[in-house]
């Protein structure tokens, strides 16, 4: 599957740290993580509260623009392996400068220069700026503003899009409008983190902010009207299925419901989310539905080309990308 070229929209930046780097990383900090791996190196946790446990130590070595622009080296370059051509990444300003402006340009700058460099290597990307929903709706203003200021409207500079991760549960989606306006109004593509673990309405309010893409949404399969309604207005979910499973969302890959909305003209994509966390690659992701469901070639140009459709990246980018998986 590794040979099969490969478009990935959902996929954290620090979350996507492999654990040898962290374990690197923290040697140089002289900072002791022994107790987040397992006797295999891999990183090690019990359950979802454990998981966060496991993920905020992970990530807490990684600080300067200088271990962000090695990270993202190190996680382009493991996708490129994957068979990537593209992906996007979440980054949040919230940890590359507090959520300050200028303090944010320091980080970006370092990260833009090793973007440059592994496109010029095949690999292309672009940041979704992300606010971190359980810290509320003033923090989030200020990544809006990260977003606003250092995106450009036609897709052109690395930073093209905005959305929101976090708890899913807390707050109301309206009460983050003004920064889904903010970066509306800069022309920035829209996204937001819902129904992996809320139900199908947390999808419904998310869709008032005027998102065209929702991160996992995997639960809408509860309702068939909502489902209907997403197939209708095209909104395109960035689908996880090996982080849904690795976590107890649903037990195996049967069970998963990426097939049924598939099935119901609901627009899918593929990706990893968090990769090493849940012992996964986007090669094996593929590798599992073709297990589960039989699918192959057909299948998976159509998920890379709603992928290319959907990607928050100017217009000569995203024509380049479709062509890679037009039909014959």
């Amino acid at each position: 599957m590794k040979d099969i070229k490969k478009i990935e929209l959902h996929l954290h930046l620090e979350g996507a740290a492999p654990p040898g780097f962290i374990r690197g990383l923290a040697a140089e900090k002289q900072t002791d993580l022994a107790q987040i791996f397992d006797e295999r190196g891999n990183y090690r946790y019990r359950d979802f509260a454990d998981f966060l446990r496991v993920y905020e130590a992970a990530t807490s070595v990684i600080t300067s623009p200088q271990d962000y622009a090695r990270l993202l080296r190190e996680v382009l370059q493991n996708c490129g392996e994957q068979g990537a051509v593209y992906a996007e990444l979440f980054v949040s300003p919230e940890f590359c400068g507090g959520g300050d402006l200028i303090a944010w340009r320091d980080y970006l700058g370092a990260l833009e220069e090793v973007a440059t460099e592994m496109r010029a290597q095949g690999i292309d990307s672009r940041a979704i700026l992300t606010a971190i929903r359980h810290f509320g709706p003033e923090r989030a203003r200020k990544s809006a503003i990260c977003a606003a200021e250092t995106g450009s409207e036609d897709g052109t500079a690395w930073v093209a899009g905005f959305g929101m991760g976090g708890a899913e549960t807390v707050g109301n989606a309206s009460d983050f409008a003004w920064s889904f306006d903010c970066a509306r109004e800069a022309g920035l593509g829209l996204t937001c983190h819902a129904g992996e673990w809320a139900g199908p309405q947390s999808i419904r309010n998310v869709l008032d902010l005027g998102v065209s893409r929702i991160g996992h949404g995997v639960h809408v399969v509860q309702d068939a009207e909502l489902m209907r309604d997403l197939a209708e207005r095209g909104i395109v979910l960035e689908v996880c299925p090996g982080s849904n499973i690795a976590l107890g969302i649903y037990p195996d890959w049967q069970d998963h419901p990426i097939a049924r909305l598939a099935d119901a003209g609901v627009r899918v994509t593929v990706s990893t989310d968090d990769p090493p966390f849940f012992h996964t690659t986007l090669s094996h992701e593929y590798e599992r539905l073709h297990d589960a469901f039989g699918w192959g070639e057909a299948e998976f140009a159509e998920l890379n080309r709603t992928a290319a459709e959907a990607a928050f990246c100017d217009r000569e980018t995203r024509t380049r990308l479709g062509k890679l998986f037009d039909q014959p």
